[in-house]
């Protein structure tokens, strides 16, 4: 687990403070600062230290399974 003042060291689609994007599906975002009004899908992670991403899924549909879709790659916000 990261050690940061968060309360968590993870997110779960099924937490209330998570919001979806207009077509379901999620952003998550990685950084020393929650961006604003994404707090609720911030991660908080620290400068000069490493982290480890884990993508855990219940009940992955056939596309998983048939590697037609796969997790998008990390992509850079400034």
């Amino acid at each position: 687990m990261l050690e940061t003042d968060q309360k968590s060291a993870g997110l779960d689609s099924n937490s209330p403070s998570v919001k979806p994007n207009d077509d379901d599906s999620y952003t998550i975002w990685f950084g020393p600062e929650a961006p604003e009004g994404h707090e609720g899908n911030w991660i908080q992670t620290i400068p000069g230290r490493s982290y480890l991403v884990i993508l855990r899924l219940y009940g992955p549909l056939e596309p998983w399974f048939d590697k037609t879709w796969k997790p998008g790659d990390f992509e850079l916000v400034e």
